[in-house]
This record gives C-alpha cells, sequence and structure tokens, in this order.
C-alpha cells in the first residue's frame, strides 16, 4: 500500500513538472502588457527587477488574443501554411507508407531484410546529415521555396513504414489465410483486413507525424526562403518583445490541436508503440 502510494506521489510529480511549462504559457496568455513588463521586464532589457512568474496573473485579459486574431493577418497565413503542409505530409505518408509497410510484413521478396535495414539507417538519420543531400535535390528538382519543399521529403520519411509494418507483422496470420481461402486477392486483403485491424498503428503514425509536421523549424527553415511560404512555428520566433503578449496567445493557439489529437489518439498511439516493439 505504501509503496503504491508513493509510486503516485512521484507520477504525480512528474506530471506537474511536465505540465507546469504549459499552465504557464496559459496564464501568460492573459497577461497585460504593462503587467507582463512588471514581471518580466528583466528579460526584456526594461529594469532590473527579478522574475515573477504566475499561472494566473491579477487582472487577466483577452487583449493579446484579440490582437492576435484582430491586428495580425500574417497569423493567418502562417496557420493555413502550417495546416496545408501537415496535412498534406501526413496524406502522402498514409498513401505511400501503408501499402511499403504491408510488402515488408507479409510479401517474401529478394532483398527484403536489407531494404528495411536501410529504412532503419535513414529512420534514425537526423535532419542535419541529410540537408545538404536534400537541399541539393531539391534545388535541382526546382522545388526550393515551395511549399512541396517541406512536403515531399516529410511524405517519404521512412518512421511511418517502420511503425506500420511491425504493426502488419502482428495481424494473426490465420487470418489473412481465411480471407485467401474466401478468394480474397492481396489488394482486397490489405484493404478488409489490414488496414481495419491496423487502425491503431494507423492512428498513432498520424499522431506521431502531425507532431512532427506541425512543429518542424528546421525543414522549413532552410528551404523556404519567403515569408509568405513560412509555417506557423517560424512564426513564433519573429514576435518581438514588444509584443510578448501576442507571442503567448499564439503559442496557446499552436498548442490546441497538437494536445487535442494526442489526447484522442492516445489509446490508439500506445497499442502502436508496442506493436512496433519501440521502448523508451
Amino acid at each position: 500500500m505504501v509503496k503504491r502510494v508513493l509510486v503516485n506521489l512521484i507520477l504525480t510529480a512528474v506530471c506537474l513538472f511536465v505540465w507546469l511549462p504549459l499552465l504557464l504559457i496559459a496564464g501568460n496568455a492573459l497577461m497585460s502588457e504593462g503587467e507582463m513588463l512588471e514581471r518580466f521586464g528583466a528579460l526584456f532589457g526594461v529594469g532590473n527587477s527579478p522574475v515573477k512568474a504566475v499561472f494566473l496573473p491579477e487582472y487577466p485579459t483577452l487583449r493579446p488574443f484579440v490582437e492576435l486574431l484582430l491586428d495580425s493577418p500574417g497569423f493567418y497565413v502562417m496557420f493555413w501554411n502550417s495546416c496545408l503542409q501537415t496535412g498534406a505530409v501526413l496524406g502522402g505518408q498514409l498513401l505511400a507508407a501503408l501499402p511499403a509497410a504491408w510488402a515488408f510484413a507479409h510479401f517474401g521478396f529478394r532483398g527484403r531484410k536489407a531494404l528495411f535495414f536501410l529504412y532503419i539507417i535513414l529512420m534514425i538519420q537526423p535532419f542535419q546529415v541529410t540537408m545538404v543531400p536534400g537541399y541539393l535535390v531539391l534545388k535541382q528538382m526546382r522545388l526550393l521555396n515551395t511549399h512541396l519543399a517541406v512536403i515531399l521529403p516529410g511524405i517519404f520519411s521512412a518512421f511511418p513504414v517502420f511503425i506500420m509494418a511491425k504493426f502488419f507483422e502482428s495481424i494473426p496470420r490465420p487470418l489473412i489465410e481465411a480471407a485467401r481461402l474466401d478468394g480474397a486477392g492481396e489488394f482486397s486483403i490489405f484493404a478488409r483486413v489490414g488496414i481495419p485491424v491496423g487502425k491503431p498503428g494507423i492512428v498513432s503514425v498520424i499522431v506521431l507525424g502531425f507532431l512532427e509536421s506541425w512543429n518542424a523549424i528546421e525543414q522549413p527553415m532552410t528551404f523556404l526562403k519567403e515569408r509568405r511560404l513560412w509555417p506557423l512555428s517560424l512564426y513564433l520566433p519573429e514576435i518581438t518583445s514588444d509584443k510578448a503578449g501576442v507571442a503567448w496567445a499564439a503559442s496557446v493557439i499552436m498548442m490546441m490541436l497538437p494536445v487535442i489529437l494526442f489526447v484522442m489518439g492516445t489509446e490508439s498511439l500506445e497499442q502502436g508503440i508496442a506493436a512496433s516493439g519501440i521502448k523508451e
């Protein structure tokens, strides 16, 4: 009993530590400009008073949100860019990764293990390693400074293939053999057995892919030179210190979609990661 209580206390403390920055952001987004300078003036080079962080300001106001949503047209442009780029990446990943993962899981062909090992190598490579080759390829294809410069590399990411291949391998063989005995072809088995049974893995791919694309900074910063093409992840660093309240408000709005999607897909995400054999 004591051990269980101790574990619960430790887990609660860890959860509070994780949620602490989010609660501070939400509280600061409701802070007026005057209170912002009073509490964080030292960070902006105004005065030497110590920083006084709070979860809820003394006089909450929605002015930062009003200024962001009504007086910041650039926010909507970058928000749309984020939606366009992330949506296209996720749709492309599903079209490219699901058939590839099914082939790795259920088709036997020469070089299958070597090719899958290559996928794993590509998956663990950081962006900095592939940045220069990717830049040269996109330049040769004349896709730099277009949405496709961010979308195409994301579509052919190796991580969704790895997740779904492991999940498809966990589908019971008797279920697939029963479908073959009923006269189903390979595509029919994939569409009517693989995709429905693999739904938790597909949801996990969508959630993880969304988080990666929505929060991407290095890729758009490298491949997109014009501000009109920038996603929302590049909007926040451009906000000056005198618009700190707007920055907090933009941070809250930017976090809403990932948090909602993550909460809705937590159960499927756990099943997908467990099936893929990934352990923290």
